[in-house]
């Protein structure tokens, strides 16, 4: 095993800060939706509200990052070792196969990870965030004309919809964080940043005797 540093500072709080909020998403949004009763309708739609304008201002500091540091890079979809990583996941992993991707710092998501991460953003976001600001902003609907297209009630089962889908999204992604080579591995590097992978023993000249 080496041990790499991977998760810069601002990347850990974006995670960590994103997966708070994204919580308080579901749980006051399932409450709003009527699934069950705990912190009351009120409540639960200020702090629902106070938690989408939130994660809204973190996307926009986090977007600028990306961009400014060049981390966007690691979301580019790729096709090499997609198949091998999906094979991976269904079986591989439960007859203790190698892992088919070696992660460094220029490349902490494997092709699996990319395509999930575009699926989100390009498909599980626009679904939310459309149709949750449609929500929000119901009153303005007859002046902008919405009201002759548009229903509260259709609005309403998109978003949740989308709520269902970053839902399983989130259960995927703790699963997945078990699946280091320790239980909390995968954690543990997102707290402190530092991870430890696998060498790859083919990119490793052989020693001389």
């Amino acid at each position: 095993m080496t041990r790499i540093y991977v998760f810069k500072r601002y990347e850990r709080f974006w995670h960590w800060s994103q997966a708070v909020l994204v919580i308080l998403m579901l749980v006051t949004g399932f409450e709003i939706h009527g699934s069950y009763h705990n912190l009351g309708f009120e409540r639960a739609v200020r702090l629902h509200t106070l938690s989408a304008w939130t994660l809204l201002a973190l996307w926009a500091f986090t977007i600028f990052w990306q961009f400014t540091t060049g981390e966007w890079r690691q979301y580019i979809p790729t096709a090499s070792k997609l198949v091998a990583m999906a094979r991976y996941y269904m079986f591989g992993i439960f007859v203790g196969a190698p892992h088919p991707y070696h992660k460094t710092a220029l490349k902490k998501h494997n092709p699996l990870q990319r395509l999930a991460y575009l699926v989100l953003l390009a498909l599980v976001s626009p679904i939310i965030w459309g149709s949750g600001l449609l929500y929000l902003f119901y009153a303005y609907w007859g002046g902008l004309g919405l009201d002759r297209w548009l229903s509260l009630e259709q609005v309403a089962t998109v978003h949740t919809a989308g709520a269902f889908m970053m839902l399983v999204f989130v259960i995927a992604h703790v699963y997945l964080t078990t699946t280091g080579h320790t239980v909390f591995a995968h954690i543990k590097a997102m707290i402190t940043g530092w991870d430890e992978v696998e060498e790859d023993l083919r990119a490793t000249p052989e020693k001389t005797h």
